[in-house]
């Protein structure tokens, strides 16, 4: 304590002055270095968290999808189904028409007046996209989904499977081919058989498909072969996103290895 009457002198207050800021300077760097210490621990968690919550969100999407599937297929519950009943009869409907409903396009068209609609909107309402695909979808409008309703392909977050609109069969000389099917409520009962699940739009694009239905080949001989069909997207940490009919959404960075997924199997044409 200095006594009363003790003057500090300048050179005395200098030094103090100088020895607070050469602590301060320290501290400053050693805070520094646990801050950079702590970022290096938690930035990969963080990273982590932030892609599993993608991965949430995306697969989110592929079980509502799968819930309205259950609902469209239906005989009780389900409702519009389109110029279906005219084409095919009351019980049966078409997996490409399912999608347009998803889409709100051809004879589901629900944009008013305008002839194109893109998605994103301006609240960002966009229910058919996967958290990791950034580009635009344009919906047009009067077209089916085959002829382009949904583009460009490059920005679609997914794929049906195109085993439920085309099957493959062999006809009496046993030669490939493959005819349009539709669906009935039976359908259901196969539940663990695949619905829809992350494509690679811009893989799609480059074998000009069509990118809405997608099927891996498997031992196709005819349309499906060479994987001409098949462009998944695993997106998600190296992992594909799949939705079943039984509305389960399961994630596999190997899918065509998973046991129990049917990936093969199709109605009878």
């Amino acid at each position: 304590m200095r006594r009363p009457g003790t003057a500090t002198s300048p050179r005395q207050f200098a030094e103090r002055t100088a020895r607070r800021a050469g602590f301060t300077l320290v501290e400053l760097l050693v805070a520094g270095g646990v801050i950079v210490a702590l970022l290096a621990v938690l930035l990969p968690t963080i990273g982590a968290a932030m892609e599993r919550a993608r991965a949430f969100r995306c697969q989110t999407s592929l079980r509502s999808v799968a819930f309205d599937f259950a609902v469209f297929a239906n005989e009780e519950l389900h409702g519009d189904r389109g110029d279906d009943r005219l084409r095919y009869g009351r019980t049966r409907f078409s997996l490409e028409t399912f999608v347009e409903s998803q889409y709100g396009v051809d004879e589901f068209w629900a944009f008013g007046d305008t002839d194109t609609h893109e998605r994103p909107d301006e609240t960002g309402v966009d229910p058919m996209r996967c958290s990791e695909i950034a580009g635009p979808v344009t919906l047009r409008r009067d077209v089916p989904c085959r002829e382009g309703a949904v583009g460009p392909t490059e920005n679609l977050s997914f794929g049906f499977n195109m085993r439920l609109l085309r099957v493959e069969y062999l006809d009496p000389r046993g030669r490939p081919r493959s005819k349009e099917v539709q669906l009935t409520s039976s359908v259901l009962a196969q539940g663990r058989t695949p619905l829809l699940w992350d494509i690679d739009g811009r893989a799609a694009a480059s074998k000009d498909a069509q990118g809405l239905f997608s099927a891996p080949a498997l031992d196709s001989p005819g349309v499906y072969a060479g994987d001409q069909h098949w462009f998944p997207g695993l997106r998600h940490g190296g992992r594909l996103n799949v939705a079943f009919i039984d509305g389960s959404v399961s994630a596999s960075s190997r899918p065509l290895d998973e046991s129990g997924w049917a990936w093969g199997w199709q109605p009878e044409p």
